[in-house]
């Protein structure tokens, strides 16, 4: 099966930002791509609001329960109170869990899932009670023992940091060395029974390699690149753009 594709809404939500007006509009713009062959919606809700605000979230639920059943809403963030509180509120089917200082202009880490091992156990466990996927952000390394670790919290899936990969656009060595750095991680993620997603600086160029060397990759989410390129391309061909590039047929 070929990898889905998660369109991330937050750069559109920052740009929205800028002014005190309701467009770009957020939730529009993921009509537009989920009725152009997305399987899915991704925000990443920060304490401060700066892109996708609080508000967001309910709108955005109503918009794939009433519209797009069999779509899924990804939330993904770290694992505060406020934030666990967000989720069991809004009920997505995914909640991805990143490791983020709210400072953090973007996601740039995995866990350590070592540290953090028994934190992650308990948050996994609290977020699956109430029936949402769970997926832990980790770095892809190729180490194995830390896709045991992953699966010890109970997790689902993992999600790889693709953004080593991402930067290798201008060296193609580099880029061939860090997929099957990546590839040997999510090798080892399957090896213990996890399903594997893929974010950060993913683009039409790098994708086709990516899903060729992970032939199990079950989700790719994306949002800068592709609101990029749908400032030259429109959003609906954008998205049919990255579904090709994931290997689907559109």
């Amino acid at each position: 099966m070929p990898a889905k594709l998660s369109v991330n809404l937050n750069a559109i939500a920052m740009l929205r930002n800028r002014r005190d007006l309701p467009w770009p509009s957020v939730a529009h713009l993921g009509r537009i791509a989920l009725q152009s062959g997305a399987s899915g919606l991704t925000v990443h809700p920060r304490p401060d609001e700066r892109h996708i605000r609080f508000t967001d979230l309910p709108v955005l639920r109503a918009l794939i329960d009433d519209e797009f059943p069999a779509a899924e809403f990804n939330i993904e963030g770290y694992p505060s109170e406020d934030f666990l509180a967000l989720c069991e509120a809004t009920e997505p089917e995914q909640v991805t869990l990143v490791p983020d200082d709210p400072s953090q202009a973007t996601s740039d880490h995995g866990w350590d899932l070592e540290l953090h091992q028994a934190f992650l156990t308990r948050v996994v466990a609290r977020l699956r009670s109430r029936g949402m996927r769970v997926s832990l952000f980790v770095d892809g390394d190729g180490r194995a023992d830390r896709m045991l670790l992953a699966k010890a919290t109970g997790a689902d899936r993992v999600e790889l940091y693709t953004g080593p990969y991402g930067g290798c656009f201008d060296d193609p060595d580099a880029a061939r060395r860090e997929i099957e750095r990546l590839g040997l991680t999510a090798d080892a993620a399957k090896a213990e029974g996890l399903e594997v997603n893929a974010g950060h600086d993913l683009t039409v160029a790098n994708l086709p390699a990516l899903v060729q060397r992970i032939a199990h990759l079950a989700e790719v989410s994306i949002g800068h690149g592709l609101t990029a390129d749908a400032l030259e391309y429109g959003m609906a061909e954008t998205v049919r753009r990255f579904c090709r590039a994931c290997g689907q047929t559109i």
